[in-house]
């Protein structure tokens, strides 16, 4: 007895290739709005690029004021300069990469107040870097649930190296003379 042609496995192949046809078909319309052929998703993309902006200049700016916090506290206490350089030099770059991409004849923005002064005592003012490193582990952390996909992974490592930063800076306040 010979076999016909049309066996099971044929007969699944074809039906799968017409589902994904039929899926493909599907996805490819409809993102079209019937008033000039503007993308329906334009409203949401261009809500999700303005929250990205304003996470990304938060970010800048809350870094900015963190890299004034190393500098005050290098030239108040000579002793950590060499302690605290590794980790200026990261915050550094953690801004550059979190730098909205910039707009054509865009000014700007003025860099932001450096903050008050730091504490007299060495161990005191290390250990408020260590706060202020905490906390900017945090508000990364808290912005990965607004952000995009490629932002969130950038403010996870940022958020993940602040909380470093915190460890290490509570570690240099220990070892910090008095």
């Amino acid at each position: 007895m010979r076999r016909t042609g049309t066996t099971r496995r044929g007969a699944l192949t074809a039906t799968g290739a017409l589902a994904l046809g039929a899926v493909l078909t599907g996805c490819g319309g409809g993102d079209e709005a019937a008033d000039g052929g503007k993308p329906a998703r334009s409203g949401a993309r261009a809500a999700a690029a303005k929250t990205e902006r304003t996470l990304r200049e938060k970010a800048v700016r809350d870094g900015a004021l963190l890299l004034a916090q190393y500098d005050l506290v290098a030239e108040a206490h000579p002793a950590t300069a060499a302690g605290l350089a590794p980790l200026r030099a990261a915050v550094r770059e953690h801004g550059k990469a979190l730098a909205p991409p910039r707009a054509e004849g865009g000014a700007e923005k003025p860099p932001a107040a450096p903050p008050g002064p730091v504490s007299a005592a060495p161990k005191a003012a290390v250990r408020e870097l260590a706060a202020a490193e905490r906390r900017r582990a945090d508000v990364c952390a808290d912005a990965l649930l607004t952000a995009g996909p490629e932002l969130a992974r950038l403010l996870a490592s940022v958020a993940a190296a602040a909380a470093a930063h915190a460890y290490l800076l509570t570690e240099l306040a220990e070892e910090t003379a008095a």
